[in-house]
């Protein structure tokens, strides 16, 4: 395990150091270091390297370490998104929001109804086709909302209309599809009636007690009055403690650990935290930073591009197709329809088809929860390089053609976590 971790950081250094100079997130290169180090690559050498590397007795090690990792960058996550800036939404916001999860989430639910029949029946969970279709329909709504505002902020659009536009509405949509996943993951694992009510109560007394009782505690503790809370390492360990234990709760009922380390990071009190002790937060993830390579390996290791076959193409070329044209169409047109010009709302729709690691968190707890197969799990992931990767060099050449007129938009922490 410890030359596997060893190998999986350089890798990911490596690769990610080789993005930065191609105008990629440093993200993406690491997640292309995780396939690398599976069978996709390392795993077509002689001697079966992969297996060398990474054998069967050090993999649940490598698995713990990837998930406390996820939870921790789900934390980020929800830290990171600005409520204020959904406080504010306006009409066109909505209308685009809606659009551009509505459009994916019919065009991909209508795929897995299409392609169901070649599905793997053995690597599912659920013997109907309902989980599976809602799942990918899901999974082609999302936006990468962490490496949307990161490529944005990267080229000075976080002060322009549609910079804002575009993180305002990927927050919307993120936290939209989180809500719909969370109702997937009830239905595919509530064997019956009464499970199904039962998760769902427990569910939503999960979040009556994040809302009315965690929140307050978190900013009861903060207040400046209290004097014996100054110190920072209690901070960092009320809060790591905190998200840890959520994460424990989403589990044991039945979700899935990252809804817990989301959650809470959404009801921590930004203001009081980065008056008190803003390098709580920025320890946090950058813990997450060290442990997403893991995680980016372990997915890796269920992705091999060249057992794809003849019918694997045909898939990963049909779900790349409709994961561009919903998202790209949803957003575009909505935007254009609701006031924007053609080079704003194509500017928009480019933004918002990009999925990044958002798309693998979500795909993970597909794979975990047997609603997806080994082969539609590889090419969704495909997907999701492909459209981040595009994003760069379309909006470089969309933004060659128009002017963007800066505004004053809220002022917003720009960091990114798990790029």
């Amino acid at each position: 395990m410890l030359i596997g971790l060893a190998l999986i950081l350089a890798a990911a250094f490596l690769c990610a150091r080789i993005a930065r100079r191609v105008g990629q997130p440093a993200v993406m290169g690491e997640i292309i270091a995780g396939i690398a180090l599976g069978p996709s690559l390392l795993g077509l050498l002689p001697g079966n390297v992969t297996d060398a590397l990474f054998p069967a007795d050090a993999r649940p090690l490598l698995q713990a370490l990837a998930q406390l990792g996820l939870v921790l960058f789900m934390f980020g996550v929800g830290y990171e998104l600005d409520l204020f800036r959904l406080r504010g939404a306006g009409r066109q916001v909505i209308a685009i929001s809606l659009s551009s999860v509505t459009l994916p989430f019919a065009l991909g639910s209508t795929l897995a109804l299409l392609l169901y029949p070649w599905y793997d029946k053995s690597q599912l969970s659920t013997s109907g086709v309902l989980a599976p279709a809602l799942f990918l329909g899901a999974a082609m709504a999302i936006t990468a909302f962490p490496v949307l505002a990161r490529i944005i902020a990267e080229r000075g659009m976080q002060r322009t209309r549609i910079g804002a536009l575009a993180v305002t509405c990927a927050a919307i949509e993120d936290v939209i599809a989180w809500c719909v996943l969370a109702v997937i993951v009830v239905i595919a694992t509530a064997g019956g009636t009464g499970p199904l009510v039962r998760m769902l109560l427990e569910s939503g007394a999960f979040l009556l007690v994040i809302l009315y009782v965690v929140r307050p505690g978190l900013r009861w503790l903060m207040d400046a009055k209290r004097r014996w809370v100054a110190s920072n390492y209690l901070i960092h360990a009320v809060l790591v403690s905190g998200l840890l234990l959520s994460a424990w709760a989403t589990n044991e009922i039945g979700l899935h650990a990252v809804f817990g380390g989301f959650a809470f990071g959404a009801a921590v009190p930004r203001e009081e935290i980065d008056a008190r002790a803003p390098e709580v937060a920025e320890r946090i993830e950058q813990t997450s930073l060290f442990l997403l390579p893991v995680f980016f390996t372990v997915t890796g290791l269920s992705v091999n591009i060249g057992g794809l076959g003849g019918q694997g193409v045909v898939v990963v070329v049909a779900v790349i197709l409709v994961a561009c044209a919903g998202k790209f169409a949803g957003a575009t047109v909505s935007a254009r329809l609701s006031g924007a010009t053609w080079p704003e709302s194509a500017t928009l729709g480019v933004l918002l088809n990009a999925r990044g690691l958002t798309e693998l968190v979500i795909l993970n707890v597909g794979l975990e929860l047997g609603v997806l197969d080994n082969k539609m799990f590889t090419a969704m992931v495909i997907m999701a390089l492909v459209t981040t990767f595009m994003t760069g060099p379309l909006l470089r050449r969309l933004r060659s053609r128009q002017e963007d007129h800066p505004i004053p938009v809220p002022t917003a922490s720009a960091r990114r976590p798990g790029s």
